[in-house]
């Protein structure tokens, strides 16, 4: 996705240990116009599953997602990182490390919203160690779901998540590949 490599190189700081700051068009302050041509294109991508969820993780992942569940006339589900008095039991969960952040999470989507027939479609803002979306396929497992494909929107191809999902052997589509992050600079997989 062309639009969104240019504003990767425009707009993004490359940070010590392999950190990609895009937070002022994607994950802090979020470019709604780009947010809807990226829902839009996994909509494209994923026309022909029969997808009737879209999963992510809040917060980050929010964006791309509902903008994806909107193209596909899907509700969107997002797992929470923190229980609330609302959200106590009779939840799916799994643990999640955050490279970024340094901590752990655990995830948790409430067992109304998931049910076996379901087929979803998890959409998340980056792909490097794999994290978020192993927890996510976890909560799949656990509800006994099909996961009809993984949509990413940056995916840094030199860190160990692509692999992980490709052994997995699930559909992954990513609309912006990064080769590496070396001296401060973006480069793309062609």
């Amino acid at each position: 996705m062309d639009l969104l490599k240019k504003r990767i190189v425009e707009d993004g700081t490359v940070l010590p240990g392999n950190v990609l700051k895009v937070d002022n068009f994607l994950n802090h302050q979020v470019d709604a116009q780009l947010m809807d041509k990226i829902g839009a294109e996994f909509a494209r991508l994923f026309k022909d599953e029969k997808v009737t969820k879209v999963v992510t993780v809040e917060s980050s992942g929010i964006a791309p997602a509902l903008t994806t569940a909107i193209h596909l006339g899907v509700p969107l589900i997002f797992a929470r990182k923190h229980k609330s008095l609302t959200l106590t039991d009779n939840l799916y969960t799994a643990s999640v490390y955050s490279y970024t952040k340094q901590v752990s999470n655990d995830i948790s989507v409430d067992k109304r919203f998931l049910n076996s027939d379901d087929r979803i479609l998890i959409i998340d803002d980056f792909l490097a160690n794999g994290q978020a979306v192993q927890g996510l396929l976890e909560i799949a497992k656990l509800a006994d779901v099909s996961v009809d494909g993984i949509g990413i929107v940056i995916e840094k191809s030199f860190q160990k998540g692509h692999t992980l999902i490709e052994k997995a052997g699930i559909r992954l589509e990513s609309l912006a590949r990064i080769a590496s992050l070396n001296d401060g600079k973006v480069t793309f997989v062609d």
